[in-house]
């Protein structure tokens, strides 16, 4: 069982035994979904603090260093108050599926706080640069978390390091090693897959020529796409930890929390077109959150569990 702290409905929990999540990210983001009928299946989910590890798997630059810590930094502390919507706003969001639980009081739902404990540069690329899941990912998992159990890993690649899954599938997923210990995979889109994963700052691969792309809030297409994608899989990961969750679909290619609403960034929204959102006066940069230092993203919708519809900030 996940040392993590959740909350758990049913003890009927099957064992699993490293089993990703292959439906994260930003891939088919010409296509709209909305029709999801996401509902709960009785395990558990995160909730109180999630203690975070992230592990920098190559020569990440600092751009995606920074865009990334500063996301997660953001979930639980605001900016600007004059600057709104706040990315706390979004994790707020995902916080309320915790009154979504059986005897839970709708009134009362309590802060997921996300810490990030600790960074870890691995920048001597010792399993390689072709990385696989079932190979060295659980290798990867296990050498940086042996000395503190309840700790989320999130791996992120360098963009010249390929991972299997990401881009043919997907652009991040989550997973669990050992049925213990849970980890998030966050692939570097830059050079492999930047039209399959850089969008909506990258023409797609498929569809009209006219399909609307914008400048990415940080002037860096792969750090923002990046923070995207992880955005989609931590909503995911939260609500939906070991596929007994919130979800939609079969446990295997389940589509949650984060994953119901891709390509959706904004009201309006319609295929090829992420919707309304703010636009920087100084760069162009498109984003619809602003987070500490001064940072700006652009979050995905996340579907809404009251309503049962896709939510978004703008």
């Amino acid at each position: 069982m996940s040392s993590f702290p959740i909350r758990i409905i049913s003890l009927a929990l099957f064992s699993i035994s490293f089993l990703p999540s292959l439906n994260n990210g930003q891939l088919a983001r010409h296509s709209v979904l909305t029709r999801a009928k996401i509902v709960y299946h009785g395990g558990p989910i995160l909730i109180e603090t999630i203690n975070v590890a992230l592990i920098w798997y190559g020569n990440v630059s600092l751009n995606k260093k920074e865009a990334i810590a500063n996301f997660l930094k953001s979930l639980n502390t605001d900016g600007d108050f004059s600057l709104q919507p706040q990315v706390t706003k979004w994790w707020k969001m995902v916080e309320s599926y915790q009154a979504m639980l059986p005897g839970a009081k709708h009134d009362e739902v309590p802060k997921i706080i996300v810490n990030v404990a600790k960074q870890i540069n691995d920048t001597s690329y010792k399993y390689g640069r072709n990385l696989t899941i079932g190979d060295f990912i659980p290798k990867i998992v296990k050498e940086h978390t042996k000395e503190a159990k309840n700790m989320l890993p999130i791996i992120i690649t360098a963009k010249d390091v390929n991972m299997e899954g990401v881009c043919t599938k997907t652009c991040a997923y989550n997973g669990i090693v050992g049925n213990i210990t849970l980890y998030i995979i966050l692939g570097n889109p830059e050079l492999e897959c930047p039209r399959k994963c850089e969008w909506p700052f990258t023409q797609i691969d498929s569809g009209p020529k006219s399909i609307l792309f914008l400048q990415p809030p940080n002037l860096d297409k792969a750090a923002d796409a990046m923070v995207i994608a992880l955005a989609t899989t931590l909503a995911d990961t939260v609500t939906n930890p070991l596929n007994t969750g919130f979800y939609d679909g079969p446990p295997k290619n389940s589509i949650g929390a984060g994953t119901a609403c891709k390509a959706i960034f904004g009201s309006g929204a319609f295929p090829g077109n992420p919707g309304k959102v703010h636009i920087d006066a100084h760069t162009g940069g498109s984003f619809n959150a602003h987070g500490i230092k001064d940072q700006k993203f652009l979050l995905p919708a996340i579907w809404n569990p009251k309503t049962s519809s896709c939510w978004t900030l703008m």
